[in-house]
């Protein structure tokens, strides 16, 4: 049977897709080593940098996310390596893997999932390290499962602070064109990323950020690569063409997305995105729940993970209210499974847009039979009002 009216798609990514970029990605494709595309290419490779903030080099694949994940990796370090990395939630966890696997030694700092990276920790793991065996400090920046967020620039300090030649890599796959990102103010030797979150593009392209000095350790790494492999990249990317078949309509809608955040204004952007981040975990507090993150000043504007009362099983909530109100919302993930759900408020989103989302959320609490309060949309109302979004700082 038809269903009348939107899908409201409130996972933290994929995000919904503007009908600009939908009309970007539609176009003809054309001859990936033909004379028009290396402006295509140049405008994507170009364009890219000035969301990162970096003036280095930035390589683009035809992959998700878990991707650019390998080939941070495989590109500066060699087997038996080791790596320090920080237990912020799921997805540290999965890099953590990937890092296993690969033949690298990945030493955990534990973490509770209510929080970001701690850089005192960081600094005095390494400062343990006087024969400077780590090679490297991998942090998520935005933790997609939890709704935290890793103090990036504090990390970096903390590294120095220790005397530490360790690289920083920093994945910001959900933090990207949402949440402020600096790599190369914050000293971030590499910076993966993928599209499909707050670059409001479907799943598809990922992204490594590179410093001079990761090009460099790229040079004497002996980890096994070939289509990760930087130096085949940054040839033929020189001129806008790819070593191999790129995703070309994928990047005339980056390009167009890039348009778009610019247009806005990037501190708009952020602004926007911490606001909605704001609003939704006051609208959290009215209903009596629990926000999942619990440091203050490290919540997440990408999404809110919410905490349900003991005893109430979140999928079952997801269930009840995909089925009654047309609704997507995130499901809890490893240790958080069926005890959090997610609200994702990121990429092509407004005032109007939120309030709906709460609403479908509270409305499905009440019919799931979920112990609350009411009044959660009017306390996110109330907040937007107090914070106009005049207030915000263009780019």
């Amino acid at each position: 049977m038809r269903r009348a009216g939107l899908h409201f798609l409130q996972i933290p990514g994929p995000s919904a897709v503007p009908d600009r970029i939908l009309k970007a990605i539609s176009r003809q494709t054309i001859d990936h080593r033909g004379p028009d595309f290396a402006e295509v290419g140049l405008r994507a490779l170009t364009g890219l940098k000035t969301i990162f903030k970096t003036s280095e080099h930035v390589v683009i694949y035809p992959a998700s996310g878990t991707g650019a994940w390998e080939a941070a990796l495989v590109n500066v370090l060699s087997p038996g390596d080791r790596v320090l990395m920080s237990e912020t939630g799921h997805f540290a966890t999965l890099w953590k893997t990937i890092a296993e696997k690969l033949g690298l030694k990945a030493e955990f700092i534990a973490g509770d999932w209510r929080g970001g990276a701690d850089p005192d920790l960081i600094e005095a793991r390494l400062s343990e390290d006087t024969e400077h065996k780590i090679k490297a400090v991998c942090v998520v920046h935005n933790e997609t499962s939890t709704g935290s967020v890793s103090p990036i620039a504090a990390v970096r300090k903390a590294i120095d602070a220790a005397n530490h030649p360790a690289l920083l890599m920093v994945d910001t796959i959900s933090g990207l064109a949402s949440l402020d990102y600096r790599h190369d103010e914050w000293g971030v030797d590499v910076t993966i990323s993928g599209s499909q979150k707050g670059l409001m593009l479907p799943p598809g392209l990922s992204f490594n950020a590179i410093s001079a000095k990761a090009m460099a350790a790229n040079k004497s790494a002996k980890l096994q690569r070939s289509y990760w492999d930087w130096a085949d990249m940054v040839g033929p990317n020189e001129k806008g063409y790819f070593p191999y078949t790129p995703s070309t309509n994928l990047l005339y809608g980056l390009n167009e997305a890039v348009d778009m955040l610019h247009e806005e204004g990037l501190g708009n952007v952020f602004a926007r995105h911490a606001r909605h981040g704001k609003a939704t975990r006051a609208a959290v507090r009215a209903w009596g729940l629990d926000v999942l993150c619990a440091k203050q000043g490290q919540e997440s504007g990408v999404l809110t993970a919410v905490v349900m009362p003991e005893g109430h099983s979140a999928d079952n909530f997801r269930s009840v209210t995909l089925q009654h109100f047309n609704i997507s919302l995130g499901n809890g993930l490893s240790k958080v499974a069926d005890k959090v759900f997610r609200i994702g408020h990121l990429g092509d989103f407004n005032d109007l847009m939120l309030l709906a989302t709460l609403a479908g959320v509270e409305m499905g609490l009440k019919r799931a039979n979920i112990p609350h309060n009411a009044g959660g949309v009017s306390a996110a109302m109330e907040l937007l009002h107090q914070v106009d979004q005049s207030q915000v700082q263009a780019e």
